[in-house]
């Protein structure tokens, strides 16, 4: 009997791009100290007399412009990912591959339920891998925290391994880079290259994440085996939230900068997701394509995230492979 299980873990999603349901999945996500450090208590008012019912509404539209028939995207892409993993390490390891799902941090599916019922089942080995690249306590670091509480609470505490980043993983740039690649090929490419990752307040990485530090190798590393230069690609961070200075430069100022130097063309990835999401589909394919296009830019273009492509999932393998196959 199969004794072990891989956890591909991603931050969660609404179940309706519904006012209601974008509530429910916001309430726990940013009452997370590892996503919000701020006093609780004040926080706990703010976040529920002020943040939430001013958000919830247009986060909602924000999905309803994206979500896709199957669902929100970035729960259809997730079980893609999970089944096209469990294909190749059936075809690789056979009666003998290890057992692939899905959880999230913040949804419905959590780590805790999932393991459960694994070991109901007799599964007693997990390889956990956190889908973000590159780490920072705010999202990886939330993931140990529950983790954590799993271990505290069982005398017979189970086997787990967990992935802690791949940013600068060659498989992973390899998957970067043949995205980019197939994107220019089909739609020709444009003057400069955005790499766009989502941002983190400046304070959480002077108090010693690496967040920024990975973010700027997965950068390095993806221009250099697409083999631009310098002067070829910029790196910026978005999604900022709340008054805090956030890491810098910001995508949308990045892009403002460049029409002012004449720049008329850009092409926009995020390495920072690898699944296609509310802040790649909304925030960089209609948000920022607006504010570049009223800005004076002529053509921009967004570069699908690696989500389920053979490339990725291959990466995927090699990480679960080092762990524990």
């Amino acid at each position: 009997m199969n004794k072990s299980a891989v956890i591909l873990v991603n931050l969660g999603t609404p179940n309706a791009p519904t006012a209601r349901a974008v509530r429910h999945f916001l309430t726990p996500f940013l009452s997370d100290y590892r996503v919000v450090e701020a006093p609780r208590l004040l926080w706990w008012f703010v976040l529920r007399l002020i943040v939430i019912p001013l958000r919830a509404k247009k986060v909602a539209n924000a999905y309803r412009e994206i979500w896709w028939e199957e669902g929100s995207p970035l729960r259809v892409v997730s079980q893609r990912q999970v089944s096209a993993l469990q294909a190749m390490l059936d075809t690789e390891y056979g009666s003998s591959a290890p057992l692939v799902l899905s959880a999230e941090t913040y949804g419905d599916s959590s780590l805790t339920s999932n393991i459960a019922a694994l070991k109901a089942k007799g599964i007693e080995q997990y390889i956990v891998v956190p889908l973000y690249p590159q780490y920072s306590g705010s999202t990886t670091g939330a993931i140990y925290d529950q983790l954590a509480d799993i271990v505290r609470g069982e005398r017979n505490v189970p086997d787990i391994n967990t992935v802690k980043s791949f940013y600068n993983q060659p498989e992973y740039i390899e998957a970067l880079s043949q995205s980019v690649l197939a994107h220019w090929k089909k739609h020709g490419r444009n003057q400069k290259l955005l790499i766009s990752f989502h941002g983190i307040p400046q304070e959480y990485t002077d108090k010693g994440d690496p967040y920024y530090d990975q973010c700027m190798a997965t950068a390095e590393a993806l221009a250099l085996a697409l083999q631009l230069e310098a002067s070829d690609w910029k790196v910026g961070f978005q999604s900022r939230f709340g008054p805090k200075q956030w890491l810098q430069p910001y995508t949308d100022e990045q892009l403002k900068v460049w029409v002012q130097e004449g720049v008329e063309s850009v092409d926009v990835i995020s390495p920072a997701f690898v699944a296609d999401c509310l802040e790649t589909l909304e925030e960089l394919n209609i948000g920022s394509r607006k504010l570049f296009m009223d800005a004076g830019g002529v053509e921009y273009s967004y570069i699908p995230c690696v989500n389920d492509s053979p490339a990725f999932i291959k990466s995927l393998l090699c990480l679960v492979k080092q762990k524990f196959l």
